[in-house]
């Protein structure tokens, strides 16, 4: 490797986990952890003032999950584990529902608000229960995240009992890619081989129904087949969500002693969401696409969000250590150098989260039910990680 690419990614490596230690998880251990219900607010203000009590319960579990994670570092807060085990304490006190189903939205002290027919709040408290049995060392965690997975994929199965997104039949890529990822992260922490089979039906089902060559994308929605929907949310690209899939497939790669073909999987939906989703004007990944490039429907569609940024940081490195192709690496300096130069709030920490298309903020607020202590720390997290691993 070059001198010069040493230094970037040592560089790099630095920059992410003083972020993460000195910024981005303090703010949310000072200003979004609650110790006196259990759980984390994340309803705050630029400042870290709260806006809303009203809790995220999947940020019960990714909060959860971060904090296991973020435990097992050198140097950690001894809190931070205390901070894991009261998110997971008020899921399973208050977050399920008497069918099993978990509510989307709870009070402060617990009290349901919202439930929606989406089982994201099961995937993250499986991520954060395994990630804590592997941090603590107690198994029945990993018990509980198998025994919740199992749940959830009968929630799937079974018909009727999540109501349709639409009455038109079909498919949706969320769901697909979010299971390669829970799975893989649960299987560290009990190695069921339920985890594996899951992981390869997701990845079948990314290469048969959503992957689209003659658009050189994934599509979000597609026929029950794959058909290709000819309308607005048919043709719908969502880059950031492609790269995270990229990513998450090479990791799913780098486990199996980087399975070629995974490898070119991976690598192949990670060049296509850059195609569409960098934006070479004013840099940054940008938020949706049009596969025939009519106007996209959604009305964020040029903005720039937090994470699909953070995702292009992780995916470009992981992709760079799969293959040793420098065009990732380049990829991963435009995508750090972007990210650093608009998302930090130097005045009150954190990073603001929606930016315009040409990078000024368009609200500064530093959380709300959809962001909060998750993209960010993980990014910064496995970003370190890997670029250690390369200069190693």
């Amino acid at each position: 490797m070059k001198e010069e690419n040493k230094n970037f990614l040592a560089s790099c490596s630095a920059c992410y986990r003083t972020d993460l230690m000195d910024n981005i998880l303090p703010f949310w251990m000072k200003y979004g952890y609650d110790r006196e219900h259990g759980g984390v607010y994340t309803c705050v203000d630029r400042d870290g003032g709260l806006m809303d009590r009203t809790k995220s319960v999947w940020f019960q579990g990714r909060f959860g999950y971060i904090m296991s994670k973020a435990s097992q570092l050198p140097g950690a807060d001894p809190e931070w584990i205390e901070a894991a085990r009261s998110a997971i304490d008020f899921i399973e006190k208050y977050c399920i529902d008497s069918d099993g189903h978990m509510f989307f939205a709870v009070t402060e002290d617990g009290r349901p608000v919202q439930k929606r027919r989406y089982v994201f709040s099961e995937c993250f408290a499986i991520m954060a229960m395994a990630e804590y049995s592997v941090a603590t060392g107690d198994r029945k965690y990993a018990d509980k995240a198998l025994s919740m997975f199992k749940r959830t994929l009968e929630m799937l199965s079974m018909p009727g009992f999540l109501p349709p997104k639409t009455y038109v039949p079909g498919r949706g890529h969320s769901i697909t890619m979010m299971l390669i990822n829970v799975a893989n992260i649960a299987r560290k922490a009990s190695g069921d081989p339920l985890y594996d089979r899951r992981i390869d039906q997701s990845i079948d089902e990314l290469s048969k129904y959503f992957m689209h060559p003659e658009f050189r994308t994934i599509l979000e929605s597609v026929g029950p087949e794959g058909e290709f929907l000819d309308t607005c949310a048919g043709r719908t690209i969502n880059p950031g969500h492609s790269i995270e899939t990229g990513w998450f497939i090479l990791d799913v790669a780098k486990s199996r002693g980087w399975d070629r073909r995974l490898v070119d999987m991976g690598c192949t939906i990670i060049d296509w969401a850059w195609e569409w989703g960098w934006d070479e004007q004013y840099g940054g990944m940008i938020n949706f696409r049009d596969c025939r490039n009519f106007p996209p429907q959604d009305y964020s569609q040029d903005m720039k969000f937090w994470w699909p940024q953070c995702e292009t940081v992780i995916a470009s490195l992981y992709a760079y250590q799969a293959t040793g192709d420098e065009k990732y690496l380049e990829m991963h300096r435009k995508a750090h150098e972007y990210a650093y130069s608009h998302f930090p709030d130097p005045e009150f920490g954190e990073w603001y989260g929606y930016l315009h298309r040409d990078g000024t903020v368009a609200q500064p607020a530093k959380g709300n039910l959809f962001k909060g202590p998750f993209h960010i720390p993980r990014m910064m997290m496995i970003a370190s990680e890997l670029c250690d691993e390369l200069l190693a």
